[in-house]
């Protein structure tokens, strides 16, 4: 281990300056050199858009994946570049379990043949799920991902630099302002005592080799080269060099940064479109898993259960009911415009689906709507007479929730 010590000591010192002059700044007793607005602007809008895209990213995440044991497990396959194992989805683990206990019950009862249906149903939607998952992992947490692990750090690289700059442009004003007040001290009270002349020539020991001096007058570092006149030079043409070469540094940086932050309106487009391929997955997830449930739905309206026929029972009155079971039922089709409801046994009932009449005889329905509903003698047990103001049709019963 290569051990530097002059390296250790000079971060330190370089540590304890900086300490210093923020302390000096936060107090008000040093100067602060203050970045123009604009980019102020900037690292305001840039600072706002990391925190927000955060937030969206990390709850992102729990939305894909609400496990947080799940999450840590995939973070970790993912840092020690391995792939992740196929995991089941929960609804896809619901639709075997009951698949399973369909057999064990029987597949020939209403019970197990029930169960079959609406495990297969939650299989499908396990597997919507999944790919929901996988495209939305592609179209939004990457290219958030990539903002914050990637274009952040390097903003943040550069701003960090931006500050050390402005500390040593801070640091070059202080030298500078100390060193006109020195030489203004020195003009106003010269020193008596001093006996030299101007024009002292250094001994020739000193002034052997032509070499560069280097000397520290009131604190500051001062260069000069051999050979000319110490006292012709003033410390604060060097300290006024510094600040130049310091001024120029701070600029360059300045305009890296600047160019860096307006980057983020890009970035902001970006995000933008991956937002948009982010609806359109979730809204294409939420399409299938709509048509899967329909479609469950139709089956199990289909299935000998008895379900549907206790749900119309329990709109029948007794008169109609025994009026039903002394009379056959008629020949010829239902007539529903010279259906009449009954003084009694009408019920409301919620729509759960829309539905698209298939002839005039039927009435369609759209979702949540509440319409009034009554059986007939000779009506089919899958079907009701539903009533929305003027309008009178049939409705089927699956279709429907009825209320108390």
């Amino acid at each position: 281990m290569d051990f530097n010590v002059k390296k250790l000591a000079s971060g330190a010192g370089l540590f304890f300056t900086r300490a210093v002059q923020y302390t000096e700044e936060k107090l008000g007793q040093a100067e602060k050199t203050e970045l123009d607005a604009h980019l102020e602007n900037l690292m305001s809008r840039a600072d706002c858009t990391k925190n927000w895209t955060e937030k969206i990213y990390r709850q992102t995440e729990v939305l894909l994946q609400p496990n947080p044991s799940a999450r840590i497990e995939e973070f970790l396959y993912e840092k020690f570049d391995m792939k992740a194992p196929s995991r089941v989805t929960n609804a896809e683990l619901l639709g075997l379990y009951m698949e399973g206990a369909a057999q064990e019950f029987g597949a020939a009862t209403p019970y197990g043949s029930t169960l079959l249906k609406v495990g297969e149903c939650e299989k499908r939607l396990g597997a919507v799920e999944k790919e929901f998952i996988q495209t939305s992992a592609i179209s939004l947490l990457t290219p958030l991902r990539n903002f914050l692990e990637g274009d952040w750090r390097t903003i943040s690289k550069e701003r960090r630099l931006l500050e050390n700059l402005r500390l040593d442009l801070d640091a070059c004003k202080a030298r500078l302002k100390k060193a006109k007040l020195a030489e203004a001290k020195t003009a106003v009270a010269p020193d008596l005592n001093e006996t030299r002349p101007r024009n002292y020539v250094l001994s020739a020991s000193a002034s052997a080799g032509n070499r560069r001096t280097r000397f520290k007058a009131q604190g500051l570092r001062v260069q000069w080269v051999a050979g000319s006149n110490p006292d012709s030079i003033s410390v604060s043409c060097y300290a006024e060099q510094d600040l130049r070469l310091a001024q120029t540094e701070f600029d360059r940086q300045a305009e890296v940064t600047r160019l860096l932050l307006e980057g983020i309106s890009s970035t902001h487009i970006n995000h933008l479109r991956c937002l948009h391929e982010f609806v359109e997955a979730q809204a294409a997830y939420y399409k299938h898993c709509h048509l899967h449930m329909q479609e469950l739905q139709r089956d199990l309206g289909r299935l000998p259960d008895a379900f549907a026929l206790n749900s119309l029972h329990s709109v029948v009155t007794p008169g109609s009911a025994a009026e039903d079971i002394g009379s056959p039922l008629e020949a010829e089709p239902l007539k529903i415009e010279e259906v009449q409801a009954p003084a009694t046994g009408t019920r409301k009932a919620k729509v759960l689906y829309d539905y698209d009449a298939a002839d005039s005889s039927e009435l369609s329905l759209l979702a949540d709507e509440l319409i009034t509903v009554y059986t007939v003698p000779g009506m089919d047990s899958d079907w009701l007479v539903g009533e929305r103001g003027n309008q009178k049709g049939k409705v089927p019963v699956t279709y429907l929730e009825l209320l108390s």
